[in-house]
């Protein structure tokens, strides 16, 4: 989840799928509106809650960023876990399907593992995971929106595990889609994996956008600036701030052996800039364009970045 509404409430999204039996080659205009909400799902009482559950907001963090090599290990675990569930979850992506059927998912998939969805009541953020069609930049909420043919979803699963998060998500297609949507999700990647091998200790963390922004830009892509990647472990969002895009010489930090952080770019068709629905949550672009992100969580060793947000080989090969 990156640390930083429609007036009408329709039983379904609407919005202008790709048409015909094979996919358009440039992406439609978003027309996404706000679906109907189903109520919080419970969470177990054994299961430990974030220190921010219940609150306005989460208590500050004044912790480290570099960690050592036991909390390493308890913060790969929430990370697999978080890559199993969205496994797990991506499964169930097809035409027809709502978000809030792929929240109901994810929520059990990991309360039945001991884990508390990190999304739950963050900053009273009312479902498990984020679900962003289309349009949406990020943080969109579950709801009765049916995904369509020639969608493309994000889904954002953190896990809380043993006292730590591990943040992760993915871009998905929906059924066959336009070349210029399934072009944007494949660099999107990209863009991430270049962010992430730019990661090396004694390197300024502006380092990590420089990559990013540079590549993006060969295909005119927006970079969002807004939404960051952030330290990630014994806090959700711990105030270490990640950009995006090319920031020098602002955020000119070292990077440090045994810190934890997310990587997770979000790339454009058009315009970098956004409009935030009522609900306060949900970021679209500005025209409408569609959008992607990918997102891992990452530690740093003395010789380049690891990422702990990858699949269990139990959960990859079922």
């Amino acid at each position: 989840m990156a640390s930083a509404q429609s007036l009408t409430t329709p039983s379904t999204t609407s919005r202008t799928p790709a048409s015909g039996s094979s996919p358009q080659s440039s992406a439609p205009i978003g027309t996404l509106t706000k679906g109907t909400l189903t109520p919080e799902r419970p969470v177990p009482a054994h299961i430990p809650r974030p220190n921010y559950v219940g609150l306005d907001e989460p208590p500050r963090y004044t912790g480290e960023d570099a960690y050592d090599a036991e909390t390493i290990e308890r913060i790969r675990a929430a990370a697999t876990l978080a890559a199993d569930a969205m496994v797990a979850t991506a499964q169930l992506i097809a035409p027809g399907v709502t978000t809030d059927d792929l929240d109901a998912f994810a929520h059990e998939y990991l309360v039945s593992r001991g884990a508390y969805p990190s999304c739950l009541s963050y900053r009273h953020f009312p479902k498990s995971i984020c679900t962003s069609v289309n349009e949406v930049i990020c943080h969109g909420i579950p709801d009765s929106t049916v995904l369509a043919e020639g969608d493309i979803v994000n889904l954002d699963i953190t896990a809380f595990l043993d006292g730590v998060h591990g943040d992760h998500n993915r871009t998905f297609f929906v059924g066959d889609v336009d070349d210029e949507s399934r072009l944007l999700v494949e660099r999107t990647y990209e863009a991430m994996m270049r962010g992430i091998r730019a990661v090396k200790p004694g390197r300024p963390i502006n380092v990590v956008g420089r990559a990013i922004e540079s590549y993006a830009k060969r295909f005119d892509y927006g970079v969002v600036r807004e939404f960051i990647g952030h330290g990630v472990g014994k806090a959700f969002h711990t105030g270490l701030v990640i950009p995006h895009y090319d920031a020098a010489p602002e955020y000119s930090q070292l990077i440090e052996p045994g810190m934890v952080f997310t990587v997770e770019p979000m790339l454009t068709l058009g315009t970098r800039h956004w409009d935030m629905w009522e609900d306060g949550w949900t970021a679209v672009t500005r025209d409408r364009r569609r959008t992607a992100q990918f997102e891992h969580t990452i530690v740093v060793h003395d010789d380049g970045a690891e990422i702990l947000t990858l699949p269990s080989a139990q959960e990859e090969s079922s």
